[in-house]
């Protein structure tokens, strides 16, 4: 595996990034998971796109954060 700087270089074949549509300077996501490395496109998310995801199933309740300690108005 070739170096780059101190860190391990990876090479993504051609078809692999013309069918994820990454080109040079393409940002990307890596995670570890056990003994794999998963490689995501990276794609920033809009807060509409975000609010979207919203659903019954993952909204939460209000969170009572305690008295006011300071200047606050409620």
């Amino acid at each position: 595996m070739p170096k780059w700087g101190n860190s391990l270089g990876i090479r993504i074949p051609k078809l692999f990034a013309k069918q994820l549509e990454l080109d040079d300077g393409s940002q990307v996501e890596v995670i570890q998971e056990g003994n794999k490395i998963i490689i995501y496109p990276y794609v920033k998310e809009t807060l509409e796109q975000k609010l979207k995801e919203i659903n019954k199933k993952n909204l939460h309740s209000e969170i009572d954060s305690g008295s006011p300690q300071g200047n606050e108005s409620w």
